[in-house]
């Protein structure tokens, strides 16, 4: 039941991607350029996600969920290094490329060889990146 859960989950945020244009580099691109030709119709898929999502936390507060163990922790409000380097890093790979992580895998079977590039690239920093962390925790705070 649980991977039944999963995949209509999935194909229910696969569908709203391809819907509100986030596999589209061009637009995203647009929400990026707010000094040229800026496109706003992406805060309206953000509040879309961010609106239901403090919503469902608020509501799981002292519940259990119908397929799992237990809802995941909500994240943590403090700001460090880590969030910083990756909202950075993050935000790099989404200006340069107009896809993050869900986009680029729904682009998969559209964007050619580029998304395919793309994904492996993205998929070589998830590799990386949890040795990284560790030397970085290790090094001592400036």
């Amino acid at each position: 039941m649980r991977r039944l859960v999963s995949f209509i989950a999935g194909s229910l945020f696969g569908t709203g991607l391809l819907i509100s244009g986030m596999v589209d580099t061009a637009k995203v691109q647009g929400w990026l350029d707010v000094f040229g030709n800026w496109d706003p119709t992406l805060a309206f898929v953000m509040g879309g996600a961010i609106i239901p999502m403090a919503i469902a936390w608020a509501f799981t507060r002292g519940r259990k969920p119908a397929f799992g163990e237990a809802f995941p922790a909500p994240p943590e409000p403090k700001l460090g290094r880590n969030l910083v380097i990756g909202s950075t890093l993050f935000g790099m790979g989404w200006g340069l490329a107009g896809l993050c992580p869900g986009p680029a895998m729904a682009s998969l079977t559209f964007n050619g060889l580029s998304g395919l590039v793309f994904l492996v690239a993205m998929a070589a920093g998830m590799w990386a990146a949890p040795p990284l962390k560790t030397k970085l925790e290790a090094a001592p705070q400036a």
